[in-house]
């Protein structure tokens, strides 16, 4: 069994040049679990939202930071997009070359209209439809054939529900080879050529070493005694029998820990999914306040232009990062080369509408399509039934109906003890309690509000976009593009202009490749249930134009801009009605469209003027951004439906 040290620094070097041969640039992280997030026994607590029961209250570890030790709120988020380039189709038949996000990540949910955005339990899942004749192959957004089956696994159909990361490979953190194993009883001592790092409770693949000794075991003890090393060498496992031989053993004999899911990837899944499979939108990213964030963008390069070594990164748009690092502005944060991915991390504190954009030559890449959506879900949706809205405002606010109520320190704000604070505790409790919507669903709210103000019942993100096919055409032959004559001939919701807009599903675009993507996952279409609300997260992104948003018949019920609150510093209401709004580039509006008697003003007047089948129409009226460049019908418009219910697992499409 014992090996000499020559043979030990021989297979070092071997397994160090494996490694370096193994060596890739892309890699994406999403942890089960982290300092914030703990998960004791690995119960998959992280994967769900619990109620909201109280602030998290958190004390000093020790190691120096500060760790929850109550009310766990929240849970870990992930989701993997891509930067390269792709192709969009307008109503007009017109198509146009873009610098793009698209997803690497929720490919089934995209596909449905749903944020790509996945808890670990989903995201950390290998693609499942692995065959020999190409192996993780998973180009699912381009209806391809699964080589095993004869299967086309069209996104946003039951044949296709994957949602994990592409790409994502079982990898075997540690292995070495095993200088010495011994028995006693069944007790076996494993003595490895290099430090040990597996610990109590691992799991451990011994092969080559000798009958009785193969197989995949507990590690039960550390930090072992023996003649040979350290005793941080060595570690014992249970055996399955007693009394085995102890004999020379072949040189290969190794101990590893099981393969798992720990961030590598697989380069050609990532660039069969990634290449020339840009979204306008990007995808869709939401999350939940408390949650820990992990987003990994992946630059794949851009096809079309293989003279550009362009880089990426991500900026969250008006959202309140704690550091720099992960702002996504060049200057003081990182960017990403093509071959290269980064993940960015967000702790979520505040609730609202935000949106993310590319910030290289932001002129640039916001004009060419690098947008997309992004909201954060309050708290207060998770107040469990019958519970009051203002006392859960209160204590997160740490304005606490009793001094024994624990306060969480990264969200407290009593302006009562910070004069630079402002609160949204409304003025009056109304004695609002959680309840449940149209849908029968527990009642979802846009933002913390304390009185259930800014309750709807369906929610529908809405990106306003525009762009100039010839600075297009230009970014897509030669450089540099002419910025000063910029201008947007072609207004977009969700990456398309009327009538596409209410065409559901996905929207697919043949590109120079030759194949189907579908570049446009997002339609505008609003479907409301009679008598009920609908929430509208409008962002918009154009670069060159101010756009207006105009409601006949359904009031617009505005209650956020720039993602806070519509609150004075005194609690009081801010909320207004209005039948337009108007956005410049870099804002975002919370809108509520108002089907019910309250917006009307007298019992059962929504039963009258807001019938099931009955058609509104949200729309500009600026006439020129009604168009399709040169044509006189497109644009930004969509429309509304009054539905007797709608289908509460995707963004409204199916009204019934």
């Amino acid at each position: 069994m014992r090996k000499s040290l020559q043979l030990w620094l021989l297979v070092s070097l071997i397994c160090l040049g494996t490694a370096t041969l193994n060596a890739q640039s892309f890699r994406v992280q999403c942890p089960t679990s982290t300092i914030t997030h703990p998960d004791p026994g690995n119960a998959g607590l992280n994967n769900s939202e619990p109620a909201y029961n109280g602030p998290t209250t958190l004390t000093l570890g020790p190691n120096g930071y500060m760790i929850p030790t109550a009310h766990v709120n929240g849970a870990i988020k992930c989701q993997q997009v891509s930067g390269g380039d792709g192709y969009a189709t307008m109503a007009d038949g017109t198509q146009t070359f873009m610098f793009s996000f698209g997803p690497l990540s929720g490919l089934a949910d995209i596909a449905a209209g749903l944020p790509g955005t996945q808890t670990p339990n989903v995201f950390n899942t290998v693609y499942p439809y692995n065959t020999p004749l190409r192996p993780g192959d998973p180009a699912t957004t381009d209806g391809a054939t699964d080589y095993g089956t004869g299967t086309v696994y069209q996104p946003g159909t039951a044949s296709f529900a994957w949602n994990g990361g592409v790409g994502l490979t079982p990898d075997i953190p540690f292995v070495d080879s095993v200088y010495d194993a011994s028995e006693s009883g069944n007790t076996v001592t494993v003595v490895l050529n290099t430090l040990n790092t597996f610990a109590v409770g691992d799991k451990v693949v011994i092969s080559g070493v000798g009958a009785g000794y193969n197989g995949t075991f507990t590690v039960t003890a550390i930090n072992i005694a023996n003649p040979f090393f350290a005793a941080n060498f060595a570690f014992q496992y249970t055996a399955t029998a007693t009394g085995l031989a102890e004999a020379a053993q072949p040189t290969s004999g190794t101990a590893a820990s099981v393969p798992r899911i720990d961030g590598h990837a697989d380069p050609r899944q990532i660039m069969d999914v990634g290449v020339m499979n840009g979204n306008i939108p990007a995808p869709l990213v939401a999350f939940d306040e408390d949650d820990e964030m992990f987003l990994t963008l992946t630059n794949v390069g851009m096809i079309m232009r293989p003279d550009l070594f362009e880089q990426h990164t991500i900026h969250f748009h008006g959202y309140p990062n704690a550091s720099s690092f992960y702002d996504g502005v060049p200057d003081a944060s990182v960017a990403i080369n093509i071959g290269g991915s980064f993940t960015y991390y967000y702790l979520a504190p505040d609730a609202g509408t935000y949106f993310w954009h590319c910030h290289i030559t932001p002129p640039e890449h916001l004009q060419m399509g690098m947008v997309g959506q992004l909201y954060v879900r309050p708290r207060q949706n998770r107040v469990p039934a019958g519970g009051s809205l203002y006392t859960a405002l209160a204590e997160q606010d740490g304005i606490e109906p009793s001094a024994t109520t624990p306060k969480d320190l990264r969200t407290v704000c009593n302006p009562a003890a910070d004069i630079l604070c402002s609160t949204n505790l409304p003025a009056i409790n109304t004695g609002a309690l959680q309840g449940t919507d149209k849908l029968g669903n527990p009642q979802k709210y846009i933002y913390n509000d304390g009185d259930g103000s800014t309750a709807y019942d369906v929610e529908y993100p809405l990106q306003i976009h525009g762009f100039d096919p010839n600075f297009h055409f230009v970014g897509m032959t030669f450089n540099p593009e002419g910025f000063v004559d910029m201008k947007d001939k072609y207004f977009l919701l969700n990456g398309r202009s009327y009538p596409d807009t209410v065409t559901p599903g996905p929207q697919a675009t043949q590109s120079s490749d030759g194949r189907m993507h579908y570049s446009q996952p997002l339609p505008a279409i609003i479907n409301i249930p009679v008598n009920g609300k609908a929430a509208l997260r409008i962002a918009d992104l154009s670069v060159s134009e101010y756009a207006t948003l105009a409601s006949m018949g359904i009031p617009m019920h505005v209650v956020g801009y720039n993602a806070k609150l519509l609150r004075d510093q005194e609690g009081n209401n801010t909320e207004y009605f209005t039948n337009s709004i108007t956005l410049g580039g870099g804002e975002s509006l919370d809108v509520i469209l108002d089907a019910t008697d309250a917006s009307c003003g007298s019992t059962g007047c929504a039963s009258t003027l807001y019938k099931p089948g009955s058609v509104f129409y949200l729309y500009t009226p600026q006439l020129d951004h009604l168009s399709n460049d040169a044509e006189n019908f497109g644009g930004l418009m969509t429309e509304v439906h009054i539905c007797n219910s709608v289908t509460s697992s995707t963004f409204g499409n199916t009204c019934n």
